[in-house]
Order: structure tokens, then C-alpha cells, then sequence
């Protein structure tokens, strides 16, 4: 959930951090290759929902990697 300004919520927040510390989202991101990478790609939007969070706060995938 965003606000009407689309900022993320505290929610988002604590979610997105557990996407940050994930193991297997870890590994996609910083390998990006293999089948953890694909894993994710194709869970993160349709299952996970601290794949969404991270996307809502950092304003990219969850595989992708950090800027």
C-alpha cells in the first residue's frame, strides 16, 4: 500500500527489509544468473509480498541490482 503521494508505508518499509535480507533474493541480485535468478523473477510479483514491498520503496524489482 502507498499513500495518495506514493510514498511507501512503514509497512512497505519493514517488508521491503525483509526482501532486502532474504537469502534467495540476495543471491539474484547479486548474481543475476541461474536458477535463483529465475526463481525470482517469476515469484516475485505474483507470490511474494516483500518482492512487491522492496518494489514499492525502491522503485525497482527485487532481482535487480541495488543502484
Amino acid at each position: 500500500m502507498t499513500t495518495p503521494h506514493n510514498e511507501p508505508t512503514s509497512t512497505d518499509k519493514a517488508m521491503a527489509k525483509v526482501c532486502e535480507l532474504c537469502p534467495v533474493c540476495l543471491h539474484a541480485r547479486y548474481h543475476q544468473k541461474g536458477m535463483v535468478y529465475d526463481f525470482v523473477t517469476k515469484v516475485e510479483e505474483d507470490i511474494c509480498p516483500f518482492c512487491r514491498a522492496y518494489e514499492r520503496v525502491h522503485g525497482q524489482k527485487a532481482h535487480e541490482k541495488r543502484r
